[in-house]
């Protein structure tokens, strides 16, 4: 399925201030208001459904031989056109 870039931002941050980012990202999730994201020129506002589709994937990257790049991506996903998502594939337990 194609997809479009809306917006996209990749630096080095400690993990205290990834820690800041999340934290501002769960709290607007909490309190039902829209996330901003900024970087330079770049923007975009969106607001997820009280029902987003919310995905973790942990992977191992690089080239064959030499999969040595981790990564742990946090994804919330819906259709804009009727906001609800019904997929699941079990409780997901983060400690």
């Amino acid at each position: 399925m194609p997809e479009e870039v809306l917006f996209k931002s990749e630096s080095n941050q400690s993990r205290e201030e990834i820690a800041a980012y999340l934290r501002k990202v769960a709290d607007n999730l909490d309190s039902g208001n829209a996330i901003s994201l900024k970087a330079g020129s770049d923007s975009v506002t969106l607001n997820p459904p009280a029902r987003p589709t919310f995905e973790v994937k942990a992977e191992r990257e690089g080239p064959a031989g030499n999969m040595t790049e981790r990564s742990i991506e946090f994804e919330l996903e819906w259709d804009e056109n009727d906001g609800e998502e019904s997929g699941e594939s079990g409780q997901l337990e983060i400690e």
